[in-house]
């Protein structure tokens, strides 16, 4: 090999790494035939895409269609239109057999862990199901829980034990545990630690920190309260009625939002200190965004400009597209 060939193969650019999971212009509509075609749209033209061992926050309000996302991913909601790729292959309307295939590989933890685990299950059955239905013996999948429960900081003689037996972290600990006994590599939490005290939360989202840097999974991040994704997610996405208001890394949008949007919800999340929590009470007010019982929902042009103290006709005519303003886009018209 020549120097020359030698210097032209260090050059060469390196082809991008495909994203684990890649949304594209994913609009979702509730309800059948000519009521889901007049219904306004619960999720309209997201797109986002997370990388291999990468974190992505989805963040809004109640009703911002974020777990409507989570559940188009996962197969529980059908898509209305845009798609939905893992690993580069298209999965947008995947039947029931190539979900099933996928259930090992993409996972999710819930709000209510007792929506994964059955009282009348032990924790070690609960845990094995998933493996017993892909062919794994008793024995093995028996290993497999008690290694599993070891690794989320439960003793492995929780196997025999039962739900109730548990408090709630333990049990939200127990779900992560299943999410992860098939060896996944995307995990949807959806509101994953919104039920549980400040300090639970805290254990559970460094377990959840821990396991993604030891096995290299891939999370999306579901969740209402911005401050709880700022800690584990490296992107965050902003969403409103079903919209992304503003995406990009995580430091970028949580520091220093663009999006009026995204400043009301940074000054909205609570923190530990009074001091500090009166600073961002009293910019929530100056911020002079409208509560969102104070008004309807915007027929066209931006979701959010009947609240939006910057709002002009322009907003409420047209709907702006997404921009680049520092580090993260906004789809903003003054942003």
């Amino acid at each position: 090999m020549s120097i020359e060939t030698a210097e032209r193969q260090d050059t060469a650019p390196v082809a991008p790494e495909q994203p684990m999971l890649e949304v594209k212009d994913l609009l979702v509509r509730y309800g059948r035939g000519r009521k889901a075609a007049a219904a306004p749209a619960a999720v309209d033209g997201v797109s986002f895409s997370i990388r291999p061992g990468e974190t992505v926050g989805l963040v809004g309000e109640s009703g911002s269609g974020k777990s409507t996302i989570g559940k188009a991913i996962l197969g529980l909601q059908k898509s209305a239109g845009g798609t939905i790729s893992y690993q580069g292959k298209d999965i947008t309307y995947a039947g029931a057999a190539e979900r099933r295939a996928l259930g090992g590989e993409l996972r999710a933890v819930f709000q209510d862990p007792n929506s994964s685990l059955n009282p009348r299950q032990s924790i070690g059955a609960s845990l094995a199901e998933p493996l017993r239905i892909r062919g794994v013996t008793a024995a093995v999948a028996r290993e497999k829980a008690e290694a599993m429960l070891e690794r989320v900081g439960l003793p492995r003689e929780a196997v025999d034990r039962y739900p109730s037996q548990f408090s709630g972290g333990q049990r939200q600990r127990i779900a992560v545990a299943r999410a992860l006994i098939c060896e996944p590599k995307l995990v949807v939490c959806d509101e994953a630690v919104s039920a549980l005290d400040l300090s639970t939360q805290a254990q559970v989202l460094n377990l959840l920190a821990d396991l993604r840097d030891e096995l290299g999974l891939s999370y999306l991040f579901i969740a209402h309260d911005i401050s709880v994704v700022q800690f584990l997610a490296q992107r965050v996405v902003v969403l409103y009625r079903g919209q992304v208001m503003e995406s990009g890394p995580a430091a970028a949008v949580t520091e220093s939002p663009k999006h009026p949007f995204t400043q009301a919800l940074v000054a909205a999340s609570p923190v530990p200190r009074p001091a500090e929590q009166a600073e961002r009470r009293m910019l929530r007010e100056s911020l002079g965004v409208r509560t969102a019982a104070a008004v309807a929902g915007s027929p066209g042009g931006c979701p959010f400009s009947q609240r939006c103290p910057l709002a002009t006709e322009l907003c409420a005519s047209q709907r702006p597209a997404l921009r680049r303003v520092g580090a993260a886009d906004v789809a903003c018209h003054y942003a």
